[in-house]
């Protein structure tokens, strides 16, 4: 029992000697470096909000009126291309209209009704988005309320834009280390620091009715840039190699 103690005892000086001896070691010299990698992608589907409005002096009458002229709308739209499951229903608001008359006279009294039904409509394929508003506006709609653009495949883009930043990082890390007199070692940690993609890309729209407008609406998605950052260390060998 005695013999056993005495070898632990003797192992853990051994350890804590062996320790202080790495402890004393000089660190080994390291390069980090940040990198960022880009990839420009245009924008392939958009969602467009389309609106009619309508007033009557009854609530029943704007409903019926804003209704038929919706349908012609939503029909003009999957006339276009756009099938059903990519259409649906935003809102639908009933909001009476109400005349205030001079302190003192009648009581307040509703003069009219506004009814205002929008569509959502996903649009995949970018060539479309114009048609898709000529259409609308000839039907009947009277609210562009706003127009956005999206990218499918923004996931694949952000791998692309991860591997070029590791790219950038290691040449990065290279020339550091030939002007330091050495070389790179062992890849000693490797981190996605952060990604960017883009939300959405709203376009503002003003409410409209050109039915009669002798022009398209003109369209151009333009492109987004995916971004991805990462933070690689390698050790640095010193001495240059033969």
């Amino acid at each position: 029992m005695k013999t056993i103690v005495r070898t632990a005892i003797a192992s853990l000086v051994a350890f804590q000697v062996a320790g202080a001896q790495e402890s004393n070691r000089p660190p080994v010299p390291q390069i980090m470096v940040n990198a960022s990698g880009e990839v420009r992608v245009a924008p392939d589907r958009a969602t467009i909000h389309v609106g009619v409005q309508s007033r009557a002096t009854t609530a029943a009458e704007a409903a019926a009126q804003n209704s038929r002229r919706q349908r012609a709308v939503i029909d003009a739209i999957k006339a276009r291309g756009i099938p059903a499951e990519q259409i649906g229903t935003m809102g639908f608001n009933v909001i009476p209209e109400t005349r205030y008359d001079r302190e003192g006279q009648a009581a307040p009294r509703t003069t009219s009704y506004l009814v205002s039904n929008v569509v959502t409509v996903d649009v995949r394929r970018i060539d479309l988005v114009g048609p898709v508003i000529d259409a609308a506006l000839a039907a009947g709609a009277n609210q562009i309320n706003s127009l956005s653009f999206g990218i499918t495949a923004a996931d694949s883009a952000r791998r692309v834009a991860l591997a070029s930043a590791v790219t950038k990082a290691r040449t990065d890390a290279e020339i550091m280390a030939r002007a330091a007199g050495g070389t790179l070692g062992p890849l000693l940690e490797l981190q996605a620091m952060e990604a960017y993609i883009p939300s959405p890309r709203a376009v503002s729209m003003e409410s409209m009715k050109v039915a009669n407008m002798a022009d398209s609406v003109p369209i151009e998605a333009g492109q987004e840039t995916i971004r991805a950052t990462v933070m690689a260390r390698w050790q640095f060998v010193q001495g240059s190699p033969r």
